[in-house]
């Protein structure tokens, strides 16, 4: 292991008070160099298990999640977002799923999550959004939100994202039937909320010292993952280009993916580069806290977590 690639080290500095009483850990720190990065859970999405692998047979998928001890029907889709602290720049990337949804009850909870932290939505300067699928705007469009927010916060999404979402096409998607409809109905929510505070970017921005937004296509036609480096160290949130499967399977196609092709190609892309580098990734959709290294395994890659610094 290259001397930059190191496991992480804990957070010196406090980004608030405890306190949230909840008896589940919902946050991690770690620090990248000089910026500080806390993943936030915002809670668990049950989906069917088939959403995972589109293109996989129903036993080549059974194999898997039986080698996980997991269920074969319905898979709990871990939600994750994450908080970074770049001077005196405070971004949130993705903001949940609110409350938008009836069948995501269990999800929800960044909010009241950030607010466990001592975090005041009033201190974020900037929010870059992955994407416009429900559970990453979703949070910004629970009532009262925006309010509590600064008039003046930066929310960074590209410009490609902004085009599609104006007539969204799912054609290629294959996704539960009350779900397409739900996805429009947030992102217009979002749009139309938050039209003046939303900054279009077309492939890279930075958005603090140490913080870039770069689109990736894929999974959306504007998603894009954020890159934070300081120090000679690197995290990448990768949003939803990457799932748990797809260490094992990155050929594997998701059902919420718009162009499955491209998207299994910027997994890969994404593994390669994780590999290749020692740098740290995490995702939305990783079981919490999602940081760890990537390693080539065979035709595939193998995922190994941080061990947890108490």
């Amino acid at each position: 292991m290259r001397e930059t690639t190191r496991n992480v080290r804990p957070v010196t500095a406090s980004f608030g008070k405890e306190g949230s009483g909840e008896l589940v850990p919902s946050r991690y720190a770690v620090r990248v160099g000089d910026v500080d990065v806390v993943m936030i859970s915002d809670g668990i999405l049950p989906l069917p298990t088939s959403t995972m692998s589109t293109n996989a047979s129903e036993a080549d998928r059974n194999d898997w999640f039986d080698g996980r001890f997991l269920q074969r029907d319905t898979f709990d889709w871990a939600l994750n977002i994450a908080l970074v602290r770049s001077g005196e720049r405070v971004i949130l990337i993705d903001s949940g799923v609110g409350d938008g949804f009836e069948y995501f009850t269990r999800a929800g909870r960044s909010v009241m999550r950030l607010e466990s932290a001592g975090i005041d939505l009033a201190a974020i300067t900037d929010i870059v959004i992955t994407h416009m699928h429900m559970d990453h705007v979703g949070g910004l469009n629970v009532d009262g939100v925006k309010a509590r927010l600064n008039p003046d916060v930066r929310i960074h999404v590209s410009a490609a994202e902004v085009e599609f979402w104006k007539n969204p096409d799912f054609t290629r998607t294959v996704m539960p039937e009350t779900v397409p409809p739900a996805l429009r109905k947030a992102a217009a929510k979002f749009m139309e909320r938050y039209s003046e505070n939303i900054v279009q970017f077309n492939q890279t921005v930075e958005v603090a010292a140490g913080v870039k937004a770069r689109v990736t296509g894929g999974h959306t036609p504007g998603h894009c993952v954020v890159d934070v480096a300081s120090g000679g160290e690197r995290l990448t949130f990768v949003g939803d280009a990457i799932f748990e499967v797809g260490f094992d399977h990155p050929d594997w196609q998701n059902g919420f993916e718009h162009d499955p092709e491209v998207a299994a190609d910027v997994r890969v892309a994404l593994l390669d580069e994780a590999a290749k580098t020692g740098a740290l990734l995490a995702a939305a959709h990783i079981a919490f806290p999602s940081i760890g290294h990537v390693a080539k395994n065979g035709d595939g890659f193998r995922f190994i977590p941080v061990q947890w610094d108490y």
